[in-house]
């Protein structure tokens, strides 16, 4: 018997089309998020043991780069912003230089010091008003990739300006998501799906050895898909407005942040990323986003091995040259 399995994050919705007694999946809250882990294992003592090792993974990652835990190395690096650099493990040393490179590479429009600009627009239904032109105009002071200062001589971060801060909201599920991965490879798992709450990292085949599928669905209409793409050993993310955003004056904000204006993007309702990790993937989605559809899709064509999806603010979807899909009516 085929029994469709589906996860509905982000407007992505996977589905397995031969879902088998040997793919087994848990679904908890991970990240301040919905997190799923699919395996296929041979039964389920098997499958859960993979699962549990998955999720100690994340649960490891969260430790290391929440900003809301006091004690975390990325809390201590924004505590003494200004102050003095602050030595950190090799492994978040080299994730905030990769994001540092991502931030010059879309010169600004994903940038990883964001993080101050959190106390001016609030999505979670208590604004009433446009925040101040002044207001906007001062949150992004402490903004600034550039600001950062790395020495990879004994693995220490700095950030030059006092009351600047470093955030993984629009990077850290797709780091976690690789990473558990990563894992589960070396433990010797053959295919399954890291789903953060729509950063979905897939390697293997389903068990009848078809590929997994992702759907591109309507922002306007979830129920609607508008087309299928097969996902083979790869990454695919959606940065969208259709959860947190706020409307004045008829125009829609979302809650994704041009950091170089202070202002929420307009224009777009979800960017979808086609590549090899989630962790690009995350960081590009955001980027896209907040470009527009005109320079982002002129963006990712000039970047080898990623692909995108764009759905305007009109709801026409829009894709970049390589996009391989299978168009539903």
């Amino acid at each position: 018997m085929k029994t469709k399995f589906i996860f509905n994050f982000l407007f992505l919705l996977f589905v397995s089309i031969s879902f088998s007694q040997d793919v087994y999946q848990r679904t908890l809250s991970l990240m301040g998020s919905r997190f799923e882990v699919t395996v296929v294992a041979n039964n389920s003592i098997e499958g859960n043991k993979y699962i549990d090792l998955a999720i100690d993974e994340i649960s490891r990652i969260e430790k290391l780069i929440s900003s809301w835990d006091k004690n975390s190395q990325t809390s201590l690096i924004n505590r003494n912003s200004g102050i003095k650099p602050v030595k950190v493990s090799k492994e978040l040393f080299y994730l905030i230089e990769r994001a540092a490179k991502i931030s010059k590479l879309t010169e600004g429009a994903f940038d990883i010091s964001y993080a101050s600009m959190d106390e001016i627009w609030k999505f979670d239904g208590s604004m009433t008003t446009m925040p101040a032109k002044e207001s906007i105009k001062k949150s992004i002071e402490k903004v600034g990739y550039k600001n950062i200062v790395l020495d990879e001589s004994n693995y220490s971060v700095f950030l030059k300006l006092k009351g600047m801060k470093i955030g993984f909201g629009a990077i850290g599920k797709g780091y976690a998501a690789d990473k558990a991965k990563q894992l589960l490879i070396r433990k010797g798992v053959k295919a399954g799906i890291i789903n953060a709450s729509g950063d979905l990292n897939a390697w293997g085949k389903q068990p009848d050895g078809e590929n997994w599928q992702v759907a591109i669905v309507n922002p306007l209409n979830k129920n609607k898909v508008f087309s299928w793409l097969p996902v083979n050993n790869s990454a695919v993310v959606t940065s969208g407005n259709y959860e947190k955003y706020v409307k004045f004056n008829n125009t829609l904000y979302a809650h994704i942040i041009d950091p170089r204006t202070g202002y929420p993007s307009t224009g777009v309702l979800s960017a979808t990323i086609f590549t090899a990790n989630a962790e690009l993937a995350d960081a590009l989605a955001t980027s896209v986003f907040v470009m527009g559809v005109d320079v982002g899709l002129d963006f990712i064509n000039q970047l080898k091995g990623v692909e995108c999806i764009i759905v305007d603010k009109d709801n026409k979807m829009h894709s970049s040259t390589n996009i391989n899909s299978k168009q539903t009516n």
